[in-house]
């Protein structure tokens, strides 16, 4: 078996949320729109998990729409607050695309960030106060909880209270997705009128999400048609990845704090492991600052394309900090507004932890990694 370190990516479904969803898959398989026995059943599937899902978020039932994951919903809490309020997004430089690309898409504003990932608050106060003096109003902020990349957490709360003073009735959004498995949404998201989580980031199915929309938010449809959600997201329920989700993420704040220990020991060893043995390796973001398993590096004098497939011939799972744009390689957006040099960029190298990871999985990392970086330095094929 390989030895997985991308759970940033995605993670392994958990058994249990397995045999939570497969009676939904293989005996109750009604449409929860209709009236029938079957229907009834899976109607009732969608309530307890909307209930479920509720405690851990911190939120009403009524406040939670189930979405097809998390992109999705980022999208629709960008475009479905303009559409109702007008105005401009704003939004960090390190967000998930999801969220970059629709703040960008609506003619937003982009807020940089220090050389941590964490958004410079004075220059977003700066940004709201220039759009209020030129008479243009904001309709939505959007910060993300804890960056996918290299795991930084952001200061949600002074983010909410930055625009309260700034750009009163602004709706403040942020994106879960990463957080989930290591933060507690429940109260760190509090400031924030709409959240987005993901199921697969928390070992649920791929495919459902959350946008949690607070009473007294108003959010326009992105999809419309047969009026689910209470007319927010129209679409036949996935019953069965709703059921999942439910259950993964039941299962990952019961566990939570055991799963943070843990993880973030082994983290942290596996980063000192890989600065002791691998010259020129550095931690991007310090493990005070950041998830329990984030294990971002930079690796001087090499390609983490190359490196990355020296290491999944080794059997070791891990992904870059660059991405193939338009045919041309090009560093991390996330890491260019850090500011990390262009030619470091292209050595970064994310290895994530998660609830699966092993001992046994961060000695084969600690062997494979200084011998493929090793291979590549000496020119070898």
């Amino acid at each position: 078996m390989p030895v997985y370190l991308d759970h940033a990516a995605t993670t392994p479904l958990r058994p249990e949320a397995l045999e939570a969803m497969l009676p939904y898959l293989r005996d109750h398989y009604g449409n929860p729109s209709g009236s029938h026995t079957l229907a009834r059943r899976a109607r009732l599937a969608i309530d307890e998990a909307r209930d479920s899902v509720a405690e851990a978020l911190g939120c009403r039932a009524s406040e939670v729409v189930f979405t097809g994951g998390g992109t999705e919903a980022d999208n629709q809490a960008i475009a479905g607050v303009l559409a109702v309020r007008g105005g401009v997004a704003v939004c960090s430089a390190v967000e998930h695309h999801a969220v970059l690309h629709a703040v960008e898409r609506a003619g937003g504003r982009i807020v940089g960030v220090d050389d941590r990932g964490t958004i410079d608050l004075d220059r977003l106060a700066a940004e709201l106060d220039a759009l209020a003096r030129s008479g243009t109003p904001v309709g939505v902020v959007s910060v993300m909880l804890a960056n996918n990349e290299v795991g930084t957490v952001q200061p949600l709360e002074a983010v909410a209270a930055t625009v309260a003073r700034h750009t009163p009735g602004a709706v403040v959004h942020t994106d879960a997705v990463h957080a989930t498995p290591w933060i507690d949404v429940a109260r760190a998201a509090q400031a924030a009128a709409l959240v987005s989580v993901s199921a697969h980031k928390f070992g649920g199915p791929k495919g459902v999400g959350v946008l949690v929309v607070r009473d007294g938010t108003t959010v326009a449809p992105v999809l419309v048609g047969g009026g689910q959600e209470h007319e927010r997201r129209s679409g036949t329920h996935n019953v069965a990845g709703i059921v999942g989700l439910a259950e993964a993420l039941r299962r990952t704040v019961a566990e939570r704090p055991a799963t943070v220990a843990r993880v973030a020991a082994q983290r942290d060893r596996l980063v000192a492991g890989l600065r002791a043995s691998v010259p020129g390796l550095v931690e991007t973001v310090p493990a005070e600052a950041k998830t329990a398993g984030n294990a971002h590096v930079l690796i001087d004098g090499i390609e983490n394309e190359a490196l990355l497939y020296l290491l999944d011939r080794a059997g070791i799972c891990a992904s870059g900090g660059s991405a193939c744009a338009s045919g041309a390689m090009e560093p991390s957006h996330v890491l260019a507004a850090m500011g990390v040099p262009r030619a470091a960029a292209f050595g970064a190298v994310r290895f994530t932890l998660g609830v699966t990871t092993t001992d046994a999985d961060v000695d084969a990392a600690l062997a494979a990694v200084p011998s493929a970086v090793a291979q590549l330095r000496r020119g070898a094929p």
